[in-house]
């Protein structure tokens, strides 16, 4: 029996999660699940020194009445960094993932998915792999707003928040290049499809190979790279493999003029 605590402060939501987890447990091939609800950071703070010992993952939403954003996240990490937490949320700008993945998350999950979509990342998070929706690695990252890039007068006195840990090591896109040039053609389309969200058994049917064959691509990437999980090897690549694949994208080849034919032919 695996114990989830969900932290949302919806109870409409709440109880649609629990029962879409208590539906899974007439599968003989899913594991049962016993679901804590919170409405708040505090609660869910509450609830987790209650039942430290027998927690295996923390379903938190970004938007709480006492907590905005990954705040709730980063105070987690601080006070409770043993415990897994994934976020379950209706933001779904690709920057907020990657942030999310950068200050521990296990998994970040839209608050859209189907029920199916939760149980799968369920079953992959509790089985100790990390949950990257493949639908929001996918879409393009938003251009920094102007207000992000210089800070009013007004909000020049305001505290600023510490930085976001680096879970990845801080490579420039030479260094980067240089790294995935030791790459092979197929650990080259492994990682790819790894920035993208998609698991071992999905590239391993995109490629037709092998799961085991992609973990096998996996390990050498990490080792490549030189980082020690694949949420490292995502982050890395998601900032620098853009500007790398585009840099080594060949001209594309001129078009040969057609012979224009007669009318007699």
């Amino acid at each position: 029996m695996y114990r989830l605590l969900i932290a949302d402060d919806h109870p409409l939501f709440r109880d649609a999660i629990s029962r879409t987890l208590s539906l899974s447990v007439s599968d003989d091939s899913a594991p049962p699940y016993e679901l804590l609800q919170a409405a708040s950071l505090a609660e869910t703070l509450s609830l987790i020194d209650a039942h430290a010992d027998s927690l295996d993952l923390l379903l938190l939403d970004l938007d709480l009445p006492d907590s905005h954003g990954l705040e709730g996240l980063m105070r987690l990490r601080q006070e409770a960094d043993w415990l897994p937490v994934a976020i379950l949320s209706a933001h779904e700008a690709r920057e907020t993932v990657l942030e999310a993945l950068a200050l521990g998350a296990v998994g970040y999950l839209s608050k859209s998915s189907s029920a199916e979509v939760l149980r799968e990342a369920l079953a992959r998070m509790l089985a100790g792999e990390v949950y990257v929706p493949a639908r929001l690695m996918r879409a393009a990252p938003r251009p920094a707003l102007a207000s992000q890039v210089a800070p009013s007068p007004s909000s020049a006195s305001a505290p600023v928040p510490p930085p976001a840990p680096q879970l990845a090591p801080s490579l420039s896109e030479a260094e980067f290049a240089q790294r995935w040039q030791t790459l092979t053609t197929k650990q080259r389309g492994v990682l790819e499809r790894m920035v993208l969200g998609e698991s071992n058994k999905m590239i391993a049917w995109q490629l037709g190979v092998a799961e085991t064959t992609v973990k096998s691509h996996v390990s050498a990437i990490l080792h490549k790279l030189g980082v020690a999980s694949r949420v490292q090897a995502i982050l890395l690549a998601s900032h620098s493999l853009p500007a790398v694949s585009s840099a080594s994208a060949p001209p594309a080849a001129p078009q040969r003029a057609t012979p224009r034919r007669g009318a007699h032919e």
